[in-house]
């Protein structure tokens, strides 16, 4: 009999008839909320196609972070770090009100940002937070694809490294903490990157260790169209990686899809549209596991062994 499965079609079994591999939810280390998929450029290839038109995610409101905050507390939840991913999250009028929120709370902070006009835009909002609460519990990320800058700009298009430098310094000379976001553009070691990014680290001035992979992310490049295996139930020990490892057994992303009444809680940072991994409307409607069915799960997760948080 003809195998008729395709690839990442069934949630349980592989093409091959194998046991999907699946994560088993372990409790929040990371919240994510994704402020919305407007963002000032157009990144070629953007994992979730953010960009100047792209509003497939709308703004969450203050009051949607809110519920799901208040959540967290009535789940005992207190060490969970809070992340804020977009889109660029500065573009959200609410942003600034998220921010201070969270800190009021004491929470930590992760802001994924491309450091460019929006955020300058937001800095005297900014330093009054400072003044109020101080800088320790948060940390900027900021997405720097490339050390080179042509090579930055080959994904992010001509003209944005120069404001990206800018915003950088900026939260250099205001002590804030940075981390650094890059991708493996080109044909080079990871040691050829990092050394490549420790330089321009020097050259700024920036305090970032480019070896620790804490401060200095790569992530893998992505691409749909590439043809990737399936990861199954025996891939664990053959790969040597741990469930327990990845991104989805810790984390998950609060979004609000357009036309939508509220905002629903899925899988991770990477996968905000797919209906499968919609995983409901509540943090603890979504403490599930989670089949591995989808080509991020393998390259971007297991075999890139990469994680946004």
């Amino acid at each position: 009999m003809t195998n008729t499965l395709v690839k990442f079609s069934n949630p349980l079994i592989t093409r091959d008839g194998d046991q999907r591999a699946f994560v088993e939810f372990n409790g929040f280390k990371t919240l994510w909320f994704n402020t919305g998929t407007l963002c000032n450029i157009a990144c070629s290839n953007c994992y979730i196609e953010s960009s100047p038109k792209n509003d497939r995610l709308v703004y969450l409101s203050f009051a949607d972070v809110v519920e799901f905050l208040d959540e967290l507390e009535e789940l005992s939840v207190k060490t969970c770090e809070i992340g804020f991913t977009g889109g660029e999250p500065f573009l959200n009028p609410d942003f600034l009100k998220m921010l201070a929120e969270c800190q009021r709370r004491d929470l930590s902070i992760m802001v994924l940002t491309n450091a460019m006009k929006p955020l300058q835009n937001k800095i005297d909002g900014l330093l009054q937070l400072k003044k109020a609460f101080g800088a320790k519990k948060i940390v900027f990320r900021v997405s720097i694809d490339h050390y080179n800058k042509d090579l930055h700009e080959v994904e992010r298009g001509a003209g944005t490294w120069d404001p990206m430098i800018k915003g950088l310094r900026w939260l250099r000379d205001n002590k804030y903490t940075i981390n650094v976001a890059g991708r493996s553009l080109s044909q080079e070691s990871d040691n050829e990157c990092r050394e490549g990014y420790k330089t321009l680290f020097d050259e700024l001035g920036l305090q970032l260790d480019a070896y620790n992979p804490n401060e200095l992310v790569i992530f893998p490049e992505m691409d749909i169209t590439v043809d990737v295996p399936e990861i199954t139930t025996n891939c664990w020990e053959i790969l040597s990686v741990r469930p327990e490892t990845q991104m989805c057994a810790s984390s998950r992303m609060v979004v609000k899809r357009k036309g939508q009444e509220r905002p629903i809680v899925v899988s991770c940072t990477l996968l905000p549209y797919e209906r499968e991994f919609e995983l409901g409307k509540t943090l603890s409607e979504a403490s599930k596991k989670i089949y591995l069915n989808h080509q991020h799960c393998s390259k971007f997760c297991v075999l890139g062994g990469a994680s946004c948080s």
